[in-house]
């Protein structure tokens, strides 16, 4: 089972491996944290140098790791080559995994992604819902009518206001938002890559620059969890304190399998059950979480 702590490094430090401890250098100062506790590793500062024994030990261990760049922003991530000891035949599987899998597949993941937007209209008391409501009964296969796209105008105009748009990225909510996301995108990267698959390959996104859309695919429920949170972050600016705050989504509880998680394993248990129902050409046993029980 993966760690449950999250490391934030944000400033100047070494990092290195020593007895299955990551040390934390910091000047004259010494910390130590056990590596098979760590679940996700951010590296905020550009002024870190890490070992290569460290980053090894990291990988295998499966830990998620994400590189910022100077304005503390997501940069990228470490992804290890290597997420299983028969990966070559489950990336076979997932190859030959059949055109009517995935589209059934998706047509229940935007069903629950709009259920889940409801639900935070819901929360906020937005009597307006119920569009959404009426979007989810009127998903069709694969989503031909583009259900998820209307949905998403409508729920994103009655949390934000209706001059909001997603596609102005020096907005400070879509700069909330699209951090929050990433944060997110490294977990189901993670996921899919430990249990042996690869991420380029997915159900409804097929972008040919995209090498996680199989992440973007699976993760969407997950999306309204970012959502709900900056809403509430009443956001003005989006600088340091504001991404401090998103990184807290890592220790989200929710329910799945009818017992309460944090996310992390959430997304674990989420992902596992979509790749075995998709090897198993069977969609009876796919777990999505709950926000209560």
């Amino acid at each position: 089972m993966a760690g449950w702590r999250t490391i934030l490094i944000t400033q100047r430090c070494k990092l290195d491996l020593r007895y299955n401890n990551m040390n934390i250098r910091i000047n004259d100062s010494l910390k130590q944290v056990n590596i098979q506790e760590i679940g996700v590793l951010i590296i905020e500062s550009t002024s870190v140098s890490l070992t290569t024994s460290l980053l090894s030990e990291l990988m295998k261990n499966k830990i998620k790791v994400i590189f910022c760049d100077e304005t503390h922003n997501p940069q990228s991530e470490l992804v290890s080559y290597y997420g299983g000891y028969d990966q070559s035949e489950r990336i076979k599987s997932q190859i030959s995994w059949s055109n009517e899998i995935k589209e059934n597949l998706w047509t229940i993941i935007v069903s629950e992604k709009i259920k889940k937007q409801m639900e935070v209209l819901k929360y906020f008391n937005i009597k307006e819902y119920k569009l959404l409501e009426n979007y989810m009964f009127q998903v069709e296969h694969f989503d031909i009518t583009n259900r998820e796209g209307h949905a998403a105008k409508v729920y994103f105009n009655l949390l934000f206001g209706v001059d909001f748009n997603r596609d102005d990225k020096e907005n400070v909510i879509n700069m909330a938002l699209d951090y929050g996301y990433s944060i997110l995108l490294s977990l189901f990267n993670r996921e899919i890559v430990s249990n042996g698959y690869i991420t380029n390959i997915g159900l409804f996104h097929k972008n040919k620059f995209n090498h996680f859309n199989l992440s973007c695919d699976l993760m969407e429920p997950f999306r309204p969890l970012v959502d709900k949170m900056v809403v509430e972050m009443n956001i003005k600016n989006f600088s340091t304190e504001e991404k401090r705050h998103l990184q807290k989504i890592l220790s989200t509880q929710l329910f799945i399998k009818n017992k309460q998680f944090f996310l992390q394993d959430v997304v674990r248990i989420y992902t596992k059950s979509i790749l075995d129902a998709l090897d198993e050409n069977s969609l009876d046993d796919i777990w999505f979480y709950e926000n209560e029980l």
